[in-house]
């Protein structure tokens, strides 16, 4: 009887209608191409959200840092003005402005009579006398690699030594 279609009913049924047994085809296939397709959305979505962080891995890593952050902000907030500040910084190059610091510091710091060693020195050696109990630090152990004290004033005054003079007999200094 199943096999006797009704008189009215088509006799040839299109692919798309489902089968008595609730089995369609074409809803599979539609779902799994609608998961592929939100999944490839995604990866894309992300690929093209991490373009200013693949740029900024040139330059140096502060400036690395920010665009990732920027590009982080941009992400969860969907603000686009983030990802387009991170798309700007990472085509630009910043100037290096830590080196001239830093050679200042150390200037500073050997004119200071510390011969250019770092604070953290310094400070290390302070808590070794107070830890060793010692009132002050000796001069032999404040001596650096330079060869100058940290002491502002030396354990024994030295006596001054003339100058050499030029090829002139004259003061080089004056």
């Amino acid at each position: 009887m199943a096999e006797q279609a009704h008189d009215l009913a088509p006799h040839h049924l299109p692919p798309f209608i489902p089968t008595a047994d609730g089995g369609d085809w074409l809803m599979s296939v539609m779902l799994v191409a609608l998961i592929v397709g939100v999944i490839l959305l995604g990866v894309f979505y992300l690929h093209l959200h991490s373009i200013p962080e693949r740029l900024a891995h040139k330059h140096g890593r502060m400036q690395f840092e920010l665009v990732a952050v920027l590009g982080l902000l941009a992400l969860f907030t969907h603000n686009n003005i983030f990802w387009v500040a991170a798309l700007l910084l990472a085509f630009i190059q910043l100037p290096d402005f830590w080196t001239p610091l830093e050679s200042m510091a150390h200037s500073l710091s050997r004119l200071a009579g510390t011969g250019g060693v770092s604070s953290e020195t310094l400070v290390e050696r302070d808590e070794e006398a107070e830890f060793a109990g010692a009132a002050a630090p000796s001069a032999e152990n404040l001596i650096t690699e330079g060869g100058m004290a940290a002491a502002s004033v030396p354990a024994e005054p030295e006596p001054a030594k003339p100058e050499p003079a030029n090829s002139e007999g004259e003061n080089k200094h004056v």
